[in-house]
């Protein structure tokens, strides 16, 4: 006996001495959320390894300007200038189109940031941590287990690329599925909170808002649970909209401002659907530098049309009023496919779907990975040495 106890308490003093302290490994989280943070952390160190790698030959340029063109730019512009844009600036009436959260945020970060580049990648980094382990409780509230499977699925999306440049994908999810999971969780009033917070970075913020009602009208832990007096909180995602449209409202007189300059500098207006794709697939047959993004922009919104279909097969209610809102901006009101590939990075159903799928079958996670990894090196690629991706 003396020989078993002796040797317990030798196995617990090697254990505590190689496990870290207790206020440590609960600030780290669950064994859950250090899984999804090493996701997170191994693949940026791999994405800036490609984008070293893929330089030579294509681009010169510093390392913080690939990852801020275009978007980025603008985000940027907004945050030092304002929506009347930079002086001398001619195209100023697009900034508009972007809303005005990011740009908020840079304007903090400047007080002790003061490279805006620097600022604008910093803030997608630590948000896409967040969406790291936000995305691995949220896959594990559908089903225990499964969230690193969900994580990993995630960061290799075809168009990872935009959680690592300076867009504004990462911050949104950062917002957006805490707000899933809080609702999930019947915690309604943050919920909604968090959901304002996301809308006054995307115009998709009123797509959440509209998934999320249908999810308090439809879930144990909504109505029936919480009764009517609740209900006032499912407009609160919607203020931030409305208060930009009456800034901007202020500015020009319009006050669809936002739209409106996404048709004249995007060509982002409604069409048929099927002449949306029949634009699109002739824009990939005429134009030969974008000929694979166009595809590529094809093949996501054939991917989000299944995933609708799957999730109104499995009557996931409250993820179809989220994605179908998506499904018509993207596919009917513009005039060809534009950034459907990137707005995939929203989809966050089909990532869990894809985690708890493979959580089963080790087999359909191998397929999604031997697909999806390697599309996603070459976009990075491109997307970091000046070619447009998704």
């Amino acid at each position: 006996m003396s020989f078993v106890t002796e040797t317990r308490q030798d196995m617990a003093v090697s254990e505590s001495e190689t496990a870290p302290p207790r206020p440590l490994r609960r600030w780290l989280g669950s064994a859950s959320d250090r899984a999804a943070l090493l996701v997170w952390f191994f693949w940026h160190v791999g994405t800036y390894i490609y984008m070293v790698l893929a330089a030579p030959g294509r681009t010169e340029a510093p390392m913080l300007d690939r990852l801020t063109p275009w978007d980025a730019d603008n985000f940027i512009i907004i945050a030092e200038w304002g929506y009347d844009g930079s002086p001398g600036m001619t195209d100023a009436p697009k900034l508009a189109a972007f809303f005005p959260g990011l740009p908020f945020v840079l304007r903090i970060l400047h007080w002790v940031i003061e490279d805006w580049s620097l600022a604008i990648v910093l803030v997608s980094l630590v948000a896409s941590a967040v969406v790291a382990v936000a995305l691995s409780r949220l896959s594990d509230s559908y089903r225990e287990g499964t969230g690193t499977w969900t994580v990993i699925a995630f960061f290799l999306s075809p168009f990872a690329v935009f959680l690592l440049a300076g867009y504004s994908e990462a911050p949104f999810l950062a917002l957006a599925i805490p707000a899933w999971l809080l609702a999930r969780r019947g915690k309604w009033e943050q919920a909604m909170v968090v959901a304002a917070l996301a809308s006054t970075i995307r115009i998709s913020g009123l797509f959440l808002a509209l998934g999320l009602a249908v999810m308090f009208l439809t879930a144990e832990n909504g109505l029936r649970a919480r009764g009517w007096r609740t209900l006032p909180w499912l407009v609160v995602p919607g203020l931030p909209v409305v208060a930009y449209m009456v800034f901007q409202w202020s500015r020009t007189g319009d006050w669809m401002e936002w739209k409106n300059v996404e048709a004249e500098y995007w060509g982002r207006y409604a069409e048929w659907p099927w002449d949306t794709f029949v634009n699109t697939w002739n824009r990939s047959l005429e134009e030969g530098a974008l000929q694979t993004s166009y595809r590529e922009e094809i093949l996501a919104a054939a991917v989000l049309v299944a995933l609708i279909v799957w999730q109104l097969v499995r009557r996931r209610w409250a993820e179809s009023a989220y994605l179908v809102p998506q499904a018509v901006a993207l596919l009917a009101m513009s005039s060809f496919y534009m950034s459907v590939g990137r707005a995939s990075l929203l989809w966050w159903p089909l990532y869990i779907a894809v985690g708890l799928t493979g959580a089963r079958r080790p087999w359909v996670f191998m397929l999604y990975v031997g697909i999806a990894a390697p599309v996603m090196a070459i976009n990075v690629g491109n997307f970091t040495t000046g070619a447009w991706v998704g």
